[in-house]
């Protein structure tokens, strides 16, 4: 990727990714971007991050520790999915039974339809973009600490009326953050 991509991404140039390399995983070629380590960087490590004696949001579960826990939630045959107070409704809901802290909301409509929100907790966030037409919206909900991310299925489901809730989990920073400990 030249500098002229970068740039138009707002990336800052100084401090962008400066070597770009193709991993496979599967059949799925993903992009890996490397950052410089000067003086201006620190290891999460160099920052005490790891401290047996921190008290962190790290998510313990199964004898795994890992950063959080992010859903990939996709609702089909959803209703509603181009009301933008009903979404934001629905957002509300998810953090409140999640157990999450909501610390900013926003969302944009659309001409002519579909909707694209965040809802920015303490815990990380819940981010949202529908395609109306169709039915379908596409929900990340990330969480870390004591929240409880898959709380948000059901909230989903009745919110926007879902034939189906589809949902994949990834633990975020797992064997890393193990490592570290």
């Amino acid at each position: 990727m030249n500098s002229a991509h970068l740039f138009r991404l707002g990336t800052d140039l100084e401090y962008g990714a400066t070597h770009e390399e193709t991993d496979r995983h599967g059949d799925e070629a993903v992009s890996c971007y490397t950052l410089p380590l000067d003086d201006g960087y620190k290891l999460a490590a160099d920052n005490d991050l790891f401290d047996a004696e921190r008290e962190d949001h790290f998510m313990r579960r199964d004898g795994k520790v890992f950063a959080g826990t992010h859903l990939i939630l996709e609702v089909v045959e959803g209703e509603g999915l181009d009301d933008q107070e009903r979404i934001e409704a629905a957002l509300r809901d998810c953090v409140t039974a999640c157990g999450a802290t909501l610390l900013h909301i926003h969302t944009h409509k659309f001409t002519p339809q579909g909707v694209s929100g965040v809802a920015v907790l303490a815990e990380s966030h819940i981010s949202v973009h529908t395609w109306p037409e169709i039915g379908y919206g596409a929900f990340d909900v990330f969480m870390c600490g004591d929240a409880e991310p898959r709380h948000a299925i059901g909230v989903l489901r009745r919110a926007f009326s879902a034939r189906e809730v589809r949902v994949k989990e990834l633990l975020r920073g797992e064997g890393i953050v193990e490592a570290a400990l």
